[in-house]
């Protein structure tokens, strides 16, 4: 029963640290580049039973943040059109790729609201919402998260286009 419950308490702190469970997203990363997860802990640099602790939830934490940042380069290769297309040999030099990389993290110098969209960024994400929402949908949820989200609100706008009803001489309000 302690076993349970340390792993549910693990499960929780992945979803707070990286947004949901690591088996969640190693197993996207393991159907994508069709890989066993042996293949792919060798690629993210570590090994296959710490993949197999962390997916479980036997172990809560990806204690090397280089093992982190290459799984981030992983789930944004598969966003790549030829990626995702699953062309092998794309699929190949994605893989040997990251797993060559030496990914080093420091902070940023620079405000995030300053940063350029990642690369493909607008070309998946702006779709997918046009597919999700109607536009005046998307630019009333852009004007609810302005305040806090700006950069979120920014892709809701974008996603949104052109609002011809709305002179762009009036400023945005609330009201």
């Amino acid at each position: 029963m302690d076993e349970q419950l340390a792993v549910a308490r693990n499960v929780a702190l992945q979803r707070e640290w990286y947004g949901e469970p690591l088996g969640d997203r190693v197993r996207r990363l393991v159907v994508a580049f069709a890989v066993s997860q042996a293949q792919l802990a060798e690629v993210l640099g570590l090994s296959a039973p710490m993949l197999s602790q962390l997916m479980s939830g036997r172990r809560a934490k990806i204690g090397n943040p280089a093992v982190l940042a290459r799984m981030v380069m992983l789930e944004r290769r598969v966003l790549t059109p030829e990626v995702a297309s699953g062309d092998p040999a794309a699929i190949r030099a994605a893989l040997e790729q990251v797993r060559d990389s030496r990914p080093t993290l420091s902070r940023p110098t620079v405000s995030w609201a300053t940063l350029p969209v990642e690369e493909h960024g607008d070309e998946v994400l702006v779709p997918a919402l046009r597919a999700l929402a109607p536009p005046a949908e998307l630019a009333a949820a852009a004007r609810l998260l302005r305040e806090g989200f700006p950069l979120l609100a920014g892709l809701l706008r974008r996603a949104a286009g052109p609002d011809p009803g709305r002179s762009r001489a009036v400023p945005e309000t609330d009201a």
